[in-house]
């Protein structure tokens, strides 16, 4: 006759019991100490092939998560306040919206034109507003602000977070120039401060396959890549707030403001060290001091080409368009889709994702895409909940500034940098 299922269970329990009482106890603690090295060692092993197929930074980078439908644990509640009441600070709120259930609140923000304050304040229902950061940072009950003024404040805005001891969320680009974003990383790094950097493109499910295809060899050797960045901003883009279009508080204008989102993608998409470069920037029909119209051609240190246009004069704004060719291999994809998705292997071949929400905004910076937001305000909520790292800390907003400020120097030097 079949035993019963309770049988079954009690005779396994008494064979253990059997041998618990056998074995001397000198032997048991042994055999404790040789299970749990067994087990050790293969986590070990397991976390060795991961970091030999990628480098650290990008097994870090890769592991990014953004199931915006799945269930919803309940956290520590944390209260994030805005600092800068401009076009951008309405994705933020768009996006904190999104996170309402997961105990993200809009409870303050800040502008120093206290209309503008007042109204967003309004429009987004938030409780508490400032017209100084200042008193953002001196507010206890304030655990995240997001920096949303003007690129060229950035870094003094979050030095002084970071030295409040407040987590921090910065739009692009971080600082303006490579010297201003060593400031910033400095003065995070002494504080301990958690700090998110926005590049929400990087959060785009084909983004993340290709740097995954990339770091595991799938295209071979590559030899071209390119990001065409062509969006559409009128004058009146320009003129409707003073610090557009400037050096001194915007940095420049299509690389630094539009397409350094676009820079960023490419080259962590990559992967690699820029190795000299040689670009253009120039003025071609709006009526503003820094370029409207750009491109650039930059040798990468495995030998492979990648070639950058970026401008704002392209009617009506088209889709970010983003390429990579190697030996094995060929992916092209823009806010639309997926255009391109070839391999040699085909039976071997990385498996093509879905496409994700639309980016948006190449004609229209109001139509921008929360999506990438979401992800990123819930990692850093979820950041200094757990005492992590954010998925894009400041050490790793620096390289496109670097690349952009490059191609400014090589159009005024005539002459490729060397990096």
């Amino acid at each position: 006759a079949v035993p019963s299922a309770g049988a079954t269970a009690r005779r396994q329990a008494d064979c253990t019991d059997i041998l618990r009482k056998q074995r001397p106890a000198p032997a048991r603690t042994l055999l404790f100490f040789v299970h749990s090295a067994y087990v050790l060692t293969i986590c070990q092993l397991y976390g060795m092939i991961c970091k030999s197929l990628l480098s650290k930074r990008e097994y870090h980078q890769i592991r990014i998560p953004c199931d915006l439908h799945g269930e919803k644990e309940r956290f520590e509640s944390m209260n994030f306040a805005i600092i800068g009441c401009g076009v951008i600070a309405f994705t933020h709120a768009k996006a904190l919206e999104a996170l309402r259930g997961e105990d993200c609140v809009l409870y303050g923000a800040c502008d120093i034109i206290p209309e503008k304050a007042d109204a967003y304040a309004a429009e987004h229902g938030v409780p508490h507003v400032y017209y100084d950061y200042h008193d953002v940072l001196a507010d206890p009950a304030v655990d995240i602000v997001c920096v949303c003024v003007p690129s060229g404040t950035h870094g003094e805005v979050c030095k002084a977070a970071a030295e409040a001891g407040k987590a921090i969320v910065c739009e692009k680009p971080m600082e303006i120039t490579p010297e201003k974003i060593a400031d910033v990383i400095g003065v995070v790094e002494r504080t301990h401060a958690k700090m998110q950097c926005i590049f929400q493109r990087r959060m785009m499910p084909v983004a993340i396959a290709v740097k995954q295809a990339v770091a595991e060899g799938r295209f071979g050797r590559i030899c071209l890549a390119g990001a065409d960045l062509k969006y559409y901003r009128d004058q009146a883009y320009y003129n409707s707030a003073g610090w557009r279009g400037t050096w001194e508080q915007d940095g420049g204008g299509a690389l630094m403001n539009q397409g350094v989102h676009g820079i960023d993608l490419i080259l962590w998409m990559l992967g690699d060290e820029v190795s000299t470069l040689y670009g253009r920037a120039e003025t071609l029909a709006r009526d503003i001091p820094v370029e409207d119209t750009a491109a650039a051609v930059l040798n990468m240190k495995h030998g492979g080409i990648c070639v950058i246009q970026g401008c704002t004069t392209a009617y009506p704004g088209f889709s970010s368009t983003f390429y990579i060719h190697g030996e094995k291999g060929t992916v092209v994809f823009n806010d639309e889709g997926i255009l391109e998705w070839k391999f040699l292997d085909e039976a071997d071949a990385p498996q093509r994702p879905d496409m994700g929400e639309r980016v948006g905004g190449a004609g229209d910076p109001t139509k921008i895409g929360n999506y990438g937001h979401i992800c990123l305000l819930r990692d850093i909520a979820q950041a200094v909940r757990d005492g992590r790292s954010p998925a894009i800390p400041p050490q790793e907003a620096a390289l496109a500034v670097r690349v952009i400020c490059s191609i400014y120097e090589s159009t005024r030097t005539g002459r490729p940098i060397v990096f």
